[in-house]
């Protein structure tokens, strides 16, 4: 966040009437969503990437070859500076459940011959 915009979020936040924001319940605030969408919180939980890859007890350079994350990727999650999008969360959650499964998987797609180099050209 540049200054400008760090300066104005801290403006924001002294202008906030907290406590009509604390006397707000749930009608309310789907009223503000239904007024304005860009006002809804992010409701998503959270997803302890770091967790997810020790449980599958791999380093994080290993995690990223294995599920085709970069490393840097993986080490942003962990410490938090970026959030999974939403087909990165799926695919964490797949491999929280079955880590070996997903591995399997995603070996035998590696393995199989690629569709384009295996079509012969045309006459």
């Amino acid at each position: 966040m540049d200054k400008s915009s760090s300066d104005a979020a801290r403006r924001a936040l002294a202008a906030t009437e907290w406590a009509k924001v604390d006397a707000m319940g749930d009608a309310d605030i789907a009223r503000q969503i239904a007024s304005n969408p860009d006002a809804a919180p992010d409701m998503a939980p959270e997803i302890d990437v770091r967790a997810i890859r020790r449980g599958a007890g791999m380093t994080q350079a290993q995690f990223a070859v294995a599920y085709e994350f970069s490393v840097r990727t993986v080490q942003e999650w962990e410490r938090g500076a970026k959030r999974p999008s939403g087909p990165a969360r799926t695919l964490l959650r797949a491999i929280k459940a079955d880590p070996k499964a997903l591995r399997r998987a995603l070996a035998a797609e590696r393995s199989r011959p690629s569709t384009r180099a295996s079509k012969a050209p045309g006459p």
